[in-house]
């Protein structure tokens, strides 16, 4: 049962609603752990601190609207992706004084997880002072990372499966003075890494992948464990060994991987694989490697509930937590076996850019069951089954709730089959569906103060929900809530000083009914429903879905050829924030181009049509020309709706 919906005291008197009332609703102090908060004027905004001010998101949205970009937007803040740096870096570093480790932090950003360029630079940028690296698992994005990274001091990793091409790539790159790791996925890349190093005449710098027993928790569990997808076994690492041995090379193996999965919410799995990686790296030392890096890999998770739990949507643990575990359990290995501190790498992405990244959207209209006002009076024509249903209404007390829900059910029911043999007419019909939703709001209204609600009754609010229909494609800007219900927090942007009074569901504007937001973050667990304002008519309202800012710009599709909405780069400063970049979304021409139609071609189609048309009189001169000019138009513009002429 999910918790109330009305906001209460201790006493059952009703009081005003304040925007402290919003920020514990919507859980803002939770999950954006202090970097969003809202102002005195209900707004949704980028928290400030001693050196810059907050930033309003309603008013950065109507401002980007007056430069002529629309919602969906995808805002990027850069300042957002320092402060997650930073702090990343900082735990790193507060660990090792704590643990006295000698070796060094070294972050490496994986590039698959948001992949746009604009995102790229910006860490690249940020990332030079703590030599932050890259991660790279393709030959495309293996020229990006060595086309942007020039810090000798940072690392490139090289994950995945590798080709020939690949691997001649990176030697390149690594003679141009990149550092750049190939991490060894199965025993045959081996052999073509030595075969290629040998060619070119470099010494690579060489990484094994272990897989370990050990499994993450969460959504991407099944990444990790014995049946993984990449790394070697525990005896093909040790015939990697041999084979660097007999080529006399053995002092290339300089880095030593593992990786458990994505979004990993219990740090008990991390403290599991820490104790199973470190003995490998103790025991691969000993048998001679010089191994001088070891790369924890990715998986960090974010509070997407802002819980603090192992829940698949939240995280259990903190950086600082993470950041410790990994150094104490390294420091405690080399201690213990006598050897020195390794450089640690780890790939958080997700813990990275998730955060500074917010998808705006705009309501266009919404859709309600039937409403309980001003229910016409019974009369000797009115049908017998409605007269029950009259009856089942006017004879809840509250504690009868279950039995009432029970009478209007089966009065419903014995509607719909009057209804279908005949028996029954459509205004009847639709009279029995009103006294029925009537009965349903009184039940729902009153076990909302319930404790506990039986399971059969307990789905009345998503069933009472308001469905608010929104400019976007939930397939293209949302893709892992559609795939794997990935939580993430959704906000209005703005009103939040008023008490949200609607529980609402939102659908986007695909002609798919998977196209819908019907599962949202709580504390507790996960809600159906989320709390909104009623719309007011000829003004926007617009919503905002944070930490969206891993995967879910570069993993979106063309469902319905919908495609990339407008982005824009904003950094902040003393005196207020600054837009940076604005990037335009897709036009059709682009997304058309993206299934092998042309723009032009298709215009040369319609001009045939057109001619047609004219041959058989069922369309005049006169009405061509705009007909073809609105085609033109057409082709350039925004794949979304426009909203501007409401």
């Amino acid at each position: 049962m999910q918790r109330p919906r009305v906001f209460r005291k201790d006493s059952d008197i009703p009081t005003p609603w304040t925007v402290a009332d919003s920020i514990e609703l919507y859980g803002i102090h939770r999950w954006s752990k202090g970097i969003f908060t809202v102002n005195d004027l209900g707004h949704v905004c980028l928290a400030g601190d001693e050196r810059v001010n907050p930033v309003d998101l309603k008013s950065l949205v109507d401002e980007v609207r007056l430069r002529g970009l629309t919602p969906p937007v995808l805002l990027h803040f850069t300042d957002i992706l320092k402060r997650r740096m930073d702090l990343l870096v900082s735990s790193f570093e507060k660990a090792m004084r704590d643990h006295n480790y000698s070796g060094c932090y070294r972050g490496v950003y994986p590039i698959k997880v948001n992949q746009h360029r604009h995102v790229l630079e910006d860490i690249v940028s940020v990332g030079k002072q703590h030599h932050f690296g890259l991660e790279c698992g393709s030959k495309p994005e293996l020229l990006i990372a060595i086309a942007l990274h020039d810090d000798p001091e940072g690392v490139i990793i090289c994950n995945g499966f590798k080709d020939e091409d690949f691997v001649r790539t990176a030697l390149f790159g690594l003679q141009l003075g990149n550092r750049i790791f190939l991490v060894v996925e199965k025993l045959a890349e081996l052999a073509l890494v030595i075969k290629a190093a040998r060619a070119m005449r470099v010494q690579p710098l060489i990484g094994l992948r272990m897989k370990l027993a050990s499994r993450g928790k969460g959504l991407w569990e099944t990444s990790g464990g014995e049946h993984s997808k990449f790394g070697l076994r525990a005896e093909e690492m040790v015939e990697a060994l041999r084979m660097l041995k007999r080529k006399h090379m053995l002092g290339c193996l300089q880095l030593l991987h593992w990786h458990l999965g994505s979004q990993i919410s219990d740090i008990q799995c991390i403290k599991e694989a820490l104790k199973e990686a470190c003995s490998f790296y103790s025991e691969i030392v000993r048998m001679g490697a010089p191994i001088r890096y070891v790369d924890a890999g990715g998986g960090v998770a974010v509070d997407y509930d802002g819980s603090h739990t192992n829940f698949a949507s939240s995280a259990n643990y903190t950086l600082d937590e993470y950041a410790a575990d990994v150094v104490s359990a390294l420091a405690g290995k080399c201690e213990e076996a006598g050897i020195e501190h390794p450089t640690i790498i780890t790939e958080a992405g997700r813990a990275l850019v998730a955060h500074h990244s917010v998808l705006v959207v705009e309501t266009m209209s919404c859709s309600q069951v039937p409403p309980s006002n001003e229910l016409p009076p019974v009369t000797g024509r009115t049908p017998e089954v409605v007269k029950r249903l009259r009856e089942v209404l006017e004879g809840f007390t509250g504690k009868n709730f279950q039995e009432t829900y029970h009478d209007a059910l089966e009065a419903r029911r014995d509607a719909l089959l009057l209804f279908n043999l005949g028996h029954l007419s459509l205004p009847s019909r639709a009279l029995a569906e009103r006294y029925f939703w009537s009965v349903c709001r009184r039940i729902r209204d009153y076990i909302r103060h319930l404790e506990y609600v039986p399971d059969e009754i307990s789905g009345l609010e998503r069933m009472l929900s308001t469905i608010y229909y929104c400019n976007f494609s939930l397939f293209q800007s949302l893709p892992d809530h559609w795939a794997v219900k990935q939580l993430f927090p959704v906000v209005p942007l703005h009103r939040l000083d008023t008490q949200p009074t609607e529980e609402g569901i939102l659908a986007d504007i695909t002609c798919d009914s998977d196209g819908m937001m019907s599962q949202f973050v709580d504390l507790r667990d996960m809600r159906d429903t989320l709390p909104l304002h009623p719309l007011i008519p000829g003004e926007p309202y617009y919503i905002g879905v944070f930490l969206v800012g891993a995967y879910q710009e570069i993993l979106g599709d063309l469902h319905n050829l919908f495609g990339d909405t407008n982005v824009v780069h904003v950094s902040v400063g003393p005196n207020g924030y600054e837009i940076d970049k604005t990037v335009e979304g897709d036009c059709i021409s682009d997304v058309l181009g993206y299934v092998e139609f042309s723009g032009r071609d298709l215009l040369g189609l319609m001009r045939k049509r057109v001619e047609a048309s004219l041959r058989t009189g069922s369309m005049k001169l006169e009405e061509t020309a705009p007909f073809i000019r609105d085609i033109t138009d057409m082709l350039d513009d925004y794949t979304y709706c426009r909203l501007d002429n409401r």
